[in-house]
Formats: C-alpha cells, structure tokens, sequence
C-alpha cells in the first residue's frame, strides 16, 4: 500500500470515529449555514455546486437549504458511471431528496436535469491542510473537473479531526480556495 493509500485508510477510520462519538442532536445542528465569508465566495445569482454526503462526511443540507433560500442555483455531481467524467447538474428542490436517484457513487441527480457550470464548488476530502491542500478519496474526478474549470472557486468542507500538517502532493492537486470546519474557517485564496 502507498502513503496516499495508508493515509486515506487512517483519514477514514479517523472520520468514522469522531461521527460515530458525536451525538445525534448535535449531529443535527452542525453545518446549518455557511459563514458570512463562504457566502460571499458565491455571488448573489451564481451556481455552488455541493455533493450528497456519505454517512461519515460533513453534512451539507444546511447549506444547500440556505444557498437556494438566498437566490442561488444548486448544483449536484452527476456521473453516467463510476468511470465516466464528472459533470454537475442541476439541483431544484434540497428540500426533497426524491428528484435525485441512485448513481454510481451515491444519490445524483437525474440525467434529464439541466447541466451546470459552478461559480464555486464545495468538494468532498478525507484530510486537508492549514493552507489549502486536499487528499481526496482517490478517483480524481474533482482534480480532473476542477483543472478543466479553474475559475471555480474550490471549498472544502470537513470536521476539525481531518486537518493535518502536510500532505503527500502531486502536480495535478489543486489548493482549496477555503476550508470550513464545525468550529474553524481557513481562507486559503488571499
């Protein structure tokens, strides 16, 4: 197993633990809005792309609720299989969970949904550090999407426990712009 492959494994083991020891009612209030600063990285009419979480990963409802309260269009990533590109396509109702259906990595939306450019997206990570970089869950559909769209503005979202000091890097990785926490916010993009 490689250093990226050994850490992924104890980033994940480290996910699942810390929410598995959070409970419930907390759970339940972690995440409901973003931060002034995160808002203002998504402008008033724009397109923020989030994704539908697994289990261990930061809840992202909140901010879908807020974001398509407050005027802007959602996005969700489509994939037609677990090889094929990412795309992002639009997301009407974050209220619903019924306009989405099963795809290859997790509720999507349906291929019949308008396609969406991002004006920012909040990326999925299992660690992350102090200055912007990123260990995702190994596939590259984001670093492959994001090097294909770099005036996206990229935003992390993770619990505290994912940070770490550095990460093994290669050239394709991108710097996150922000990364938000349950109790922090990184700006990263200044």
């Amino acid at each position: 197993m490689n250093e990226k492959q050994q850490l992924r494994a104890r980033m994940r083991a480290a996910r699942r633990a810390h929410v598995d020891d959070l409970p419930e009612s907390t759970r339940a209030l972690i995440m409901m809005r973003p931060p002034a600063p995160v808002a203002a990285m998504v402008p008033e009419s724009g397109v923020v792309a989030l994704y539908h979480p697994l289990p261990s990963e930061v809840p992202t409802g909140g901010y879908a609720r807020w974001f398509h309260e407050n005027g802007r269009t959602l996005a969700l990533p489509w994939f037609a299989d677990r090889t094929a590109p990412l795309q992002f396509l639009e997301w009407n109702n974050p209220f619903d969970d019924q306009e989405l259906e099963q795809g290859p990595f997790g509720p999507q939306p349906r291929a019949h949904a308008a396609l969406a450019l991002p004006d920012a997206a909040f990326v999925p990570l299992l660690a992350f550090t102090a200055d912007g970089d990123r260990l995702g869950q190994g596939g590259g559909h984001y670093d492959r999407w994001l090097a294909a769209n770099p005036g996206v503005v990229p935003i992390g979202l993770a619990w505290d426990v994912q940070l770490v000091d550095s990460l093994p890097l290669e050239p394709h990785d991108r710097k996150l712009a922000a990364i938000v926490t349950p109790t922090r916010f990184y700006r990263t993009d200044d």
